[in-house]
């Protein structure tokens, strides 16, 4: 690798290796971002994620910015040079606002927005996009700085690529990780159909019986990667659902979070949405991996949810249930308080309480314990 305009080819080659480390670790997105601001002589910089739909804008692993200027850019955002220019542009297409098609000094975004903070130039491009999502890497100068160069936006299309391609591989990363052996082979064996979903309602992962409930096309089905009831009325309801479930600040109980799936021959289906993010997940690929899973259950052919009168007969919670149920399908401590977003700790805590309620002194005799107590699950035979 050559130098570039003054930058050394081991500067170059250290970045591009730091943002391929953040494929495998999105933890270090913040001080990469910082390293490439500093490769750009930028003052401020980071990773945000735009919701073209709800016309939200998150701002990541940001720094040098304040705070009353990240508010403001948010809340106006839609109509900012660059959602405007996101809309047409492709990944990796670099774009600075000292660019003559901007006319950045004439325009009232630079005045009211840029102006009041010191922010002089702005240099950025898309890096990942799933439906309304667009995740996008910036830096930006203030003070007396002259605005970005050829060297700088150079500099920008060279990192661009691979900044992309890392947030593709991890995008993978996450999808693969939903489709693991266990997984698989857990959700498989349940009765009910369940759709892993994005924020946004994109479904990433679909069980057996999922499938089969898509497959029937009677009360729901998959339309451009959307979980789409047939009815207008759960059409809405669902979406409004799935939105809810998916805010950081969204609940995690699940008792209000039931949606009728009607068809058009008056059975259908009961959804029950769970959240499966637990607090606020700043990781950059946040809004586009699974926060919501959907239950999709049949009244006639589901059985009842396994536990139900296990955890009644012994007075369990709603923690010490679901901890039994991970524990159940083979999962052990570490696995199931990743499945649960909860601490090996909180799992260690709700097992001896569950050990105390029910008399079980291990948990193998806690397990049979709970086996004896569970009903069979029986899974729908394929539709014809």
């Amino acid at each position: 690798m050559n130098d570039l305009d003054g930058v050394p080819a081991q500067g170059l080659s250290d970045v591009i290796g730091a943002i391929y480390d953040c494929a495998i670790d999105p933890a270090l997105w913040p001080a990469t971002c910082r390293k490439i601001a500093k490769l750009c002589d930028s003052t401020a910089g980071g990773i945000c994620v735009h919701d073209l739909r709800h016309t939200q804008n998150d701002q990541l692993f940001v720094f040098g910015y304040q705070p009353e200027f990240l508010e403001k850019l948010g809340a106006g955002y839609m109509q900012s040079p660059m959602a405007i220019a996101d809309i047409v542009a492709d990944n990796g297409d670099v774009s600075a606002l000292s660019m003559a098609r901007f006319a950045i000094r004439d325009s009232q975004f630079y005045r009211e927005v840029m102006q009041p903070f010191g922010l002089l130039d702005l240099i950025w491009f898309p890096a990942l996009r799933t439906g309304s999502r667009v995740a996008s890497m910036h830096a930006s100068r203030s003070g007396e700085a002259a605005p970005y160069q050829d060297r700088e936006i150079g500099l920008f299309r060279l990192l661009a690529p691979h900044v992309c391609r890392a947030l593709a591989i991890s995008d993978v990363l996450d999808i693969r990780a939903l489709k693991s052996e266990m997984l698989e082979q857990t959700l498989n064996g349940l009765a009910a159909g369940v759709f892993l979903t994005t924020r946004d309602g994109r479904v990433v992962h679909m069980n057996a019986a999922a499938e089969r409930q898509i497959k029937n096309g009677q009360s729901i089905r998959i339309v451009k990667e959307q979980l789409v009831p047939t009815d207008p009325g759960a059409r809405a309801a669902l979406a409004k659902a799935i939105e809810g479930l998916a805010r950081d600040d969204a609940g995690t109980a699940v008792n209000d979070h039931s949606v009728a799936i009607p068809d058009a021959g008056g059975a259908g289906y009961l959804a029950t949405l769970l959240p499966i993010e637990r607090g606020q997940r700043r990781g950059v690929l946040a809004p586009f991996a699974a926060s919501v899973a959907v239950f999709m259950q049949d009244p006639v052919e589901a059985p009842l949810m396994p536990g139900e009168a296990f955890a009644r007969l012994y007075k369990l919670t709603g923690g010490e249930l679901r901890v039994l149920l991970a524990l159940a399908q083979g999962l052990g401590g570490k696995e199931a308080a990743a499945m649960l977003g909860i601490g090996e700790a909180t799992v260690r805590t709700h097992l001896q309480h569950i050990f105390s309620k029910t008399g079980a002194p291990r948990q193998t005799d806690l397990l049979r314990l709970f086996q004896n107590a569970t009903p069979p699950v029986r899974v729908p035979q394929p539709v014809q």
